[in-house]
């Protein structure tokens, strides 16, 4: 892509207003051309320190879910004409300085999706992960590695980054408004034949930040188990589905051998 490629951030927000000032201050400016949030309904002043940031700002009139928030997101960055679009979580919980790092294997055409997992190099408990989040993300992953055919060490990091290609590859509005997003278009971008790694990435746990609760991660995890369930039976045309039919097929995806 060279110099000519636009790298578009994109914040998706609820009641970020504590965390977006340190968030946005930390971001590698001279690698980022636009800065996108958008606001799921907040009652804090998420909008209103958005503005005096400059972002770009989309508002949602009420809270419609995580996922919906992403759709958003990445609907206006591809319009806004970028050619690699990075999620950073504006609660600071992860790394905003990594972006280069996030962005460098699609940069170098090695990539068309990256993921910042936190489960490579040093342990994500010792970063304040409670170890039933440890324990359920390892199962999860190698449930969905069997699925998918990969060797990645998380999938459900808030970390990511996608080329323009991948995210038109795949058909967003047939995808769930809630948590489950961030599994079912990684299943749509995997049975396209996009191409994904991942690099490592502390991550920090505070008051601040936000976590899922016990119920909401259980009810997640079940999510999934559905998921992965509909994309063997589509994958094995046992019964196909419109939600993971690909709009461009062009990759092969191939196993990341640096993966744990």
């Amino acid at each position: 892509m060279g110099k000519t490629e636009k790298v578009v951030v994109v914040m998706p927000a609820y009641n970020a207003a504590r965390t977006l000032r340190m968030t946005y201050a930390e971001l590698p400016h001279e690698v980022v051309d636009l800065v996108i949030l958008v606001d799921d309904g907040s009652s804090d002043e998420t909008v209103k320190i958005a503005r005096e940031l400059g972002l770009e700002i989309f508002v949602h009139n009420r809270n419609y879910g995580y996922g919906a928030n992403q759709k958003t997101c990445y609907r206006e960055a591809l319009k806004a004409g970028a050619s690699i679009i990075v999620m950073v979580h504006p609660d600071y919980q992860y790394d905003p300085t990594l972006l280069p790092s996030i962005i460098e294997p699609i940069q170098k055409g090695k990539a068309d999706v990256v993921l910042g997992s936190r489960l490579l190099g040093s342990s994500p408990m010792k970063q304040g992960m409670p170890w039933w989040k440890y324990v359920s993300n390892r199962f999860l992953t190698w449930l969905e590695n069997m699925a998918f055919g990969l060797r990645l060490s998380e999938y459900h990091t808030g970390y990511r980054a996608f080329s323009r290609e991948a995210l038109e590859s795949v058909n967003l509005e047939t995808n769930s408004d809630k948590f489950i997003f961030d599994q079912e278009i990684m299943a749509q971008l995997i049975n396209t034949g996009m191409r994904v790694t991942e690099v490592a990435v502390p991550t920090r746990y505070f008051a601040l930040a936000s976590s899922a609760s016990f119920i909401q991660s259980s009810i997640y995890g079940c999510s999934i188990l559905a998921l992965l369930g509909r994309y063997l039976l589509h994958r094995t045309g046992v019964l196909r589905q419109r939600q993971f039919e690909s709009l461009k097929r062009r990759y092969k995806t191939v196993p990341d051998d640096g993966a744990a």
